[in-house]
This record gives structure tokens, sequence and C-alpha cells, in this order.
């Protein structure tokens, strides 16, 4: 018997040298207690709550049910909730959107899922026009409290016809509530937010933060966390220049800031979080401490977020706190190319973002 707690002792002894998952089991940090979640469960979870919480809320898009998602987002919600709460459609975006929308004016929360957001433009008509529009239309007596969500902007090898963001096209919009979620905080979140929200509401998310894992506070973790629409996020405090990015764009601004901290440069990171609104305050109040400010978007240049940002900076008082030029770091101004040698020079990457903080702050590399 005891050969058997020696060979036990000196198991977990090797596991422990090792940094195995016993030497996790027994840590004491804070790290360890942190609770992880991907941005695909966030997503599940934030639906799940809210259609638990509220009988009016219901999701429905192409494989959405029985197949849990082409991207597996929804897994596990038809076996739950059933037909009525989720809903399979055939391929018809128009159809199924429109459907939505209307389901919105007669009293439901529809979520509205677009597979990616590319085939939305099958049904912007209904977004824009029936959802985005009808309040005004109706001098304010009916909402349309919708969610519209799905995968937005570049994945991997998918080419020019499924990797367009379209941040820029549904921020342009009057009507629509635009938010763009990075972390899982921000997913969780930001989806209850919208699916609360008496308006319609474009969340965009990134098929590539999907499997990305964050740590998540207990409140973050609570049924009824919310983000508020139109707060940004200062994910890391600094002094010397401002960057503010979103989405996906985020991982690209973060894993720079580490490196522009290697070289005794303090970046001030903004995480918007939405669009419309946009949190300028939040803006103005870093550039107020840093005097120069970078702008990250996965999207094209023309008329985009960094040109809109640029735009109200130029117009307020605030422009008079810059030492230097606003330079907006954007995808290639060109359809997304198939090759993959290609595609990955077409979107922002750390290295171009560090040659955009040594022209801004005139530093060398």
């Amino acid at each position: 018997m005891m050969s058997f707690y020696i060979r036990v002792y000196k198991l977990l002894q090797r596991g422990i040298e090792k940094g195995s998952s016993w030497n996790r089991f027994f840590s004491t940090t804070q790290s360890f207690r942190a609770k992880k979640m991907t941005v695909r469960d966030a997503i599940n979870s934030a639906m799940d709550e809210e259609i638990e919480r509220d009988e009016r809320v219901f999701l429905i898009g192409e494989e959405v049910a029985q197949y849990d998602g082409a991207y597996k987002v929804s897994k596990g919600l038809w076996k739950k909730w059933g037909d009525k709460r989720i809903v399979d459609t055939p391929i018809t975006e128009q159809g199924f959107c429109g459907m939505a929308v209307g389901a919105a004016m007669a009293g439901l929360r529809p979520i509205c899922e677009f597979m990616t957001f590319n085939f939305s433009m099958q049904a912007i008509d209904q977004v824009i026009n029936s959802a985005a529009k009808t309040k005004y239309m109706s001098a304010g007596m009916v909402n349309v409290p919708i969610v519209f969500r799905g995968n937005n902007g570049a994945a991997s090898g998918v080419a020019a016809q499924h990797s367009q963001c379209f941040a820029a096209w549904y921020t342009h919009c009057p009507g629509l509530k635009v938010v763009v979620p990075h972390t899982c905080e921000d997913h969780r979140g930001l989806l209850k937010s919208a699916i609360r929200d008496p308006d319609p509401v474009v969340c965009l998310e990134s098929e590539m933060l999907l499997n990305t894992e964050f740590e998540l506070s207990d409140e973050a973790m609570s049924k009824d966390f919310l983000v508020p629409i139109g707060k940004a996020k200062i994910e890391r405090p600094g002094k010397d220049i401002t960057i503010v990015s979103f989405s996906r764009g985020m991982d690209v601004v973060n894993a720079a800031a580490l490196q522009l901290a290697e070289k005794g440069i303090d970046a001030e990171v903004i995480n918007l979080r939405s669009l419309r609104p946009m949190d300028m305050e939040a803006i103005y109040e870093s550039i107020g401490k840093t005097h120069h400010l970078i702008t990250v978007e996965m999207g094209w240049p023309s008329c985009g977020i960094g040109a809109e940002i640029a735009a109200r900076l130029m117009e307020s008082a605030h422009f008079y706190e810059l030492d230097a030029p606003v330079i907006r770091l954007t995808g290639v101004d060109v359809p997304m190319p198939y090759a993959a040698s290609l595609e990955a020079v077409s979107i922002p990457r750390v290295d171009d973002l560090m040659l955009c903080v040594d022209k801004v702050l005139g530093t060398k590399r």
C-alpha cells in the first residue's frame, strides 16, 4: 500500500514540475480562478439567457436550429427551446429578414442571423428601408426591436465576395445602432443590450474571433450583465499616443501596444465597442493626455470609421490638442485577394501599426 502512495506522489510531483494540468489544479493564482470562455460560447450564452428571460425573443436564420448554426454559435439552442424559438429558414436573406422585421413590428424581439454580413446585401432593403426608417416614418409610433447579427469582415481564404467589412456601411445609416464587440465581455454585454433595445441594432461579429478565449469576471457572467451601447472602453491606459480600434482590429492594437511598451512608448488603447452612437468623448479625453491619434480598422479607407473620427475631431475644439496629424490604418483599398500571401498583407498587421506610430511620434525603429 505504501508503494502505491509513493507512485501517486511521484506522478503528482512530475506533473507539477512539467507545468501540467496538475500544476494548474494546485495553483492559487488569480489567473487560475478567473473564468474563461470562447467568443462562440459568449454569444451562445447571451442568446440562451435572453431567450429564457423574454418569451418574445427568438433566433431566426439559415441553419441556426437543427444544424446548430454554420459556425456552431447556436449549438444546443434548438434542442432546448424548440422550433418556435429557434427558426431554420431557406437560403433567402431578403425573405427571412423581412419576416423578422415584420415580427419585430408586431411586438416580438427577433435575433436575425446572417451567416456572414456579406449576405446581408441581399436583404439591405429590409434592414435600411424597413427596420431603420420605420420609427421615423411612423412619427415614433412603431418601434422595431430587432438584432441583426453575424460574422463581419475578412475571415480566411474566402476571397473578395465574402470578406467585406460592413462597419462603415451600417454606421452611415440613421435609425440603426451598430455595435462591434471584441472580448467575451463585449459580446455578452453588447448582445444582451442589443436584444433589450427598442430599436434595430446591427451586431458585427468576427469569424476569426469565435475560438478566442477571454477571461470573464463574475459580473460579466451574470444573466443581467449589460454593456451600454455607445460607450467605449479604455483597454490600456497610456500617455504617449492614443490608438483606437474595434472588433478584430483590437488584436493588432493590443499586440502592438506590448511591443511599444518595450520601446518605452506608453500607448492608450481604446476599444470602441459601439460605432453608432460613437463615444467621441472617450477619444477627446484621451488625446487631451496623449496629443496623438491613430485609428485602426480592417475595412477599406474611403469614408471609413477612421475617416469619421478624424473629421469629427477636426470639427471640434479638441483638434487643437493634437501635436501631429491623425493617421488611419485600414485595409488595402482593393477587393480581398484569394491568395493567402496577398490576403495577409491586405489587412492591418502589427508591423504596419508600429510604422504608423513611428511616423506620428517621429521615432525611429
